[in-house]
């Protein structure tokens, strides 16, 4: 079909012709024949339950790095960034140092943490390794492990008997938590980036079983052309926008800048390229498909929720960044969105090989000393995650937790369109010029929705002009949008509906992105999100009447053979009329939005919410919301759709006032004058300071922290704002947490760091010399090079505690 000429003075549109699924649906073995599950399905497209499709959001929580007392308060906030799944590591090394001497007790009751993922309503996917990589010393293998005379990660005799013994422990932990007919547990990862051993996969599979832990699905991470056993595994793939892992003065890496571009490739070669090639597993060649397979949809477990800091390289992802990422694999047709964090911890005290606890530096993560090519904090494990290590949400649980709301209300229809590349793209990842956008259409229905991701980080974007769309979709007329040519700002992440019926009525297309839909009486409610900057049309078909609040209708214009409505944002909520029904409509502004919250029913006879908070919310199953506030009474709306308006939530303070104030810092040590540039290097990369150089060269600082901090009921958090390259809190001489210096905040809980009101807590930060080789954000290394010879400050030190404010219990 030719394209028509634009209107005098308008750009040409750019054109996506929507292709439909190219392979018939199948249902493979796994969850269908085998290993089934009443209820869920999986076919080649999408996941199933009960009869519907769903897409799963699933986010990486490690107990093991949480304390058992954190975990159920963790869990609400995960849940509160509408993630449906929590995935974890099983981590042999944290369970047991010493052979024969396995713990699962405490913050390693994995029984418990299921138990507690249950009650929030989530359910789990347990990934048991037994190698899992994650920053752990010997990728999670105990050093006796480690140690024995076997082939590792392959089905050598000896090495089958240890991870026998090993997945039986797990067994007889798990108490039949783990079972394919019922139970919380979704899918058991198997191994973790192996890439040349598909029977070993099976052979572990067969293991797993024998020893009680099943679910209907069985995963495998598929990324740098792994080769997996076909039909055994669903494999999932992942996406960081940056990375540690390549060297400090390595350019952002094409493996990187991929993920910001819409594509039908899956695999990412560069996911853990440097201890592939430290322990020579194989990987991806060009000989390798880097799609999914034709029996699974595809899926990803690693999307990076934030990223690790490595001493000579330390990434600093920003919201925008994570999300991006996250929205363009919608856009490419995801049927599962992972995360790798969602949450971040702390690493456990690490120990010899005699079960003792270190006292020289030694830990449980990955290290120059061990054999790896990265340096990592010893024990911190923040991660830049949406949910931090002190358990502050960071800005990236806004972004994502708005496309989860999309994904909750319209899963079931956008699981079941396939995803479509526009006539022209990017001619490659320095294409910093052609508009990045796809569709995800059901080509039967006409309906669907259309992706633009107009953002990436460390090479600006210009604002585009004269953005216009030209999408065909099945058999029904080209629809063109918006009405006029528009500036797509740089930033702008949009997924806007085309022909969207909802109550009988249908928006044929809206230039603002769908958030989710509320149930309304007597009409459903459309809950929609401007983009900043770009005018916000609705279009209708001919017969049908948006109208305000007193009945009277918006003023409309012809286009394209529909009816067009400029809407502005914030307003009163519309109402659209049609022949077959009608439904309410609700812009938010782009501003307003950052706020939104939506609460999934989690029990029975509960309806979804849409609520407004500046401050952090949280619920688990019931949804009841619980609230952190910092200042004075939270303000905490809901949207009421009978009366058509937000509506203040009713909220009981439990426990003590918030309170804050800065804290004294008195020097007790002078830094040392002389920081070395280089500590020692491994494998061409800065290695961190040993604990000897660490305790030469760094300043000691004691903190006067208020006697309140130590009060029954509080839970503060210290907010340091430092410059260097190292810091350790210690409170009476343990370090209890550390840092490397990447120009963000660093935030501590004081409870979880024992602090009590006769401790002693101290703030160690070592200098950064000016010329050391290590990779800071752009910011940071501005402030670096202006130091004279080296760099360390203490900016600010405060401490802060919240007050909780709870929903109260509905009456009856």
């Amino acid at each position: 079909m030719p394209t028509p000429a634009p209107p005098t003075g308008e750009p040409a549109p750019l054109v996506l012709d929507h292709s439909p699924w190219a392979t018939p649906l199948r249902r493979p073995r796994m969850a269908n024949e085998e290993d089934r599950r009443p209820g869920l399905a999986l076919t080649n497209r999408w996941l199933e339950r009960d009869g519907r499709p769903f897409v799963p959001v699933s986010g990486e929580v490690h107990y093991s790095r949480l304390p058992r007392e954190r975990w159920g308060e963790r869990l609400r906030a995960v849940r509160a960034g509408g993630v449906t799944v929590v995935s974890t590591y099983v981590v042999w090394l944290h369970h047991e140092p010493e052979r024969g001497r396995a713990s699962f007790a405490g913050n390693l009751d994995l029984a418990a943490f299921v138990d507690e993922c249950e009650r929030t309503g989530l359910d789990v996917v347990l990934r048991i390794g037994p190698w899992v990589h994650g920053e752990t010393r010997n990728g999670g293998f105990p050093d006796w492990v480690q140690s024995a005379d076997v082939a590792h990660r392959t089905d050598d005799p000896g090495y089958l008997e240890l991870v026998r013994e090993w997945f039986g422990r797990i067994g007889r932990a798990l108490g039949g938590r783990a079972r394919a007919e019922g139970g919380p547990v979704l899918a058991v990862q198997l191994e973790n980036e192996l890439y040349d051993q598909p029977q070993h996969l099976v052979t572990l599979k067969r293991l797993a079983r024998r020893a009680g832990v099943s679910a209907p699905l069985w995963t495998a991470t598929a990324w740098g052309g792994a080769r997996l056993p076909e039909g055994e595994v669903l494999p999932l793939y992942g996406g960081y926008g940056d990375g540690f892992w390549v060297d400090a003065g390595a350019p952002w890496d094409p493996t990187f800048r991929e993920h910001f571009f819409f594509s039908h490739v899956w695999d990412d070669p560069g996911i853990g390229a440097d201890v592939r090639e430290r322990t020579g597993t194989g990987g991806a060649s060009a000989a390798v498909p880097r799609s999914p397979s034709v029996l699974f949809p595809p899926a990803t477990c690693e999307l990076g929720g934030g990223m690790a800091t490595a001493y000579h390289r330390r990434p600093r992802p920003a919201a925008l960044d994570v999300a991006a990422v996250a929205h363009c694999k919608i856009g490419n047709g995801s049927a599962w969105q992972g995360y790798y964090m969602y949450a971040g911890g702390t690493n456990p005290v690490g120990t010899t090989p005699g079960g003792v606890a270190c006292v020289d530096g030694g830990g449980t993560q990955e290290s120059h000393a061990t054999g790896y090519p990265n340096d990592v904090p010893r024990l911190g494990y923040d991660f830049h995650a949406p949910v931090g290590e002190s358990g502050t949400l960071a800005p990236s649980h806004g972004e994502l937790r708005r496309q989860h709301a999309f994904l909750a209300a319209f899963g079931e229809r956008l699981a079941a369109m396939p995803s479509s590349l526009p006539q022209v793209r990017p001619a490659g990842v320095q294409d910093t010029a052609t508009l990045r956008w796809a569709v995800r259409a059901d080509a039967d229905r006409g309906e669907g929705f259309l992706f633009v991701s107009w953002h990436q980080p460390h090479v600006p974007l210009a604002a585009h002009p004269g953005a216009r769309f030209r999408v065909r979709v099945g058999g029904g007329p080209d629809l063109v949008l918006p009405s006029r040519g528009v500036e797509v700002p740089a930033g702008t992440l949009a997924r806007w509906p085309f022909r969207l019926e909802l109550g009988g009525a249908r928006v044929e297309w809206a230039t603002a992105s769908a958030l989710t839909v509320l149930p309304g009486a007597p009409h459903p409610v459309l809950v929609l999100t401007a983009e900043e900057g770009v005018p916000c049309e609705v279009a209708v078909s001919a017969g049908s009447v948006l109208e305000r609040a007193d009945g009277t209708a918006l003023p409309a214009r012809g286009h394209e053979g529909l009816l067009l409505h400029d809407v502005t944002p914030g307003g009163e909520p519309l109402r659209l009329r049609a022949p077959g029904g009608a439904l309410d409509l609700l812009v938010l502004p782009a501003a307003t939005a950052r706020d939104a919250w939506v609460v999934e029913p989690g029990t029975a006879g509960a309806q979804r919410r849409l609520l407004l908070s500046a401050a952090p919310l949280a619920w688990g199953a019931d949804g009841a919301v619980t609230c952190r506030e910092t200042g004075d009474a939270p303000d905490v709306r809901s949207y009421d759709a009978a009366a058509r308006a937000f509506r203040p939530v009713p909220l009981e303070r439990a426990g003590p006032p918030a309170r804050s104030q800065e804290v004294p810092a008195a020097a007790v040590r002078e830094p040392s004058p002389g920081v070395p540039v280089l500590h020692g290097e491994f494998a061409g990369r800065a290695s961190a300071p040993s604990p000897e150089d660490f305790e030469e060269h760094a300043a000691v600082l004691r903190l006067a922290l208020p006697a309140w901090v130590a009060e029954h009921g509080r839970d503060p958090l210290l907010h340091v704002d430092w410059a260097g390259d190292v810091a350790e809190l210690r409170v009476d001489g343990r370090t209890v947490t550390d840092r490397f210096w990447d120009g963000s905040r660093w935030s501590v809980s004081l409870r979880d760091a024992g602090v009590r009101a006769t401790s002693e807590v101290t703030l160690h930060l070592l200098p950064l010399a000016v010329g050391a080789p290590v990779h800071l954000p752009a910011d940071a290394a501005a402030r670096l090079a202006g130091a004279e010879k080296q760099l360390w400050a203490l900016d600010a030190v405060r401490v802060e505690d919240a007050a909780t404010w709870t929903e109260p219990a509905p009456a009856g």
